[in-house]
């Protein structure tokens, strides 16, 4: 599945933590900090920032999305 369309398991914001694109800035992430929602692949900085990230994850995506236009070419 992975080989016929490798963009859907990519993960989101180039890799770097959805938290911290939601406040417009890139972060490196763990490897086993990581959400799926609604098909799509989110990694965090650490678990800790995870367990915050699933609070309200719908408003971090919609605030990570509308800065990483902006913030993937930093």
């Amino acid at each position: 599945m992975f080989e016929a369309d490798p963009e859907k398991f990519a993960p989101q914001f180039g890799g770097n933590c959805a938290f911290g694109m939601s406040r417009c800035y890139k972060a490196d992430t763990e490897p086993g900090a990581w959400t799926v929602v609604d098909g799509k692949l989110y990694v965090n900085y650490n678990l800790s920032v995870r367990t915050e990230w699933n609070k309200k994850q719908c408003e971090y995506i919609e605030k990570a999305s509308n800065n990483w236009p902006v913030t993937k070419g930093k």
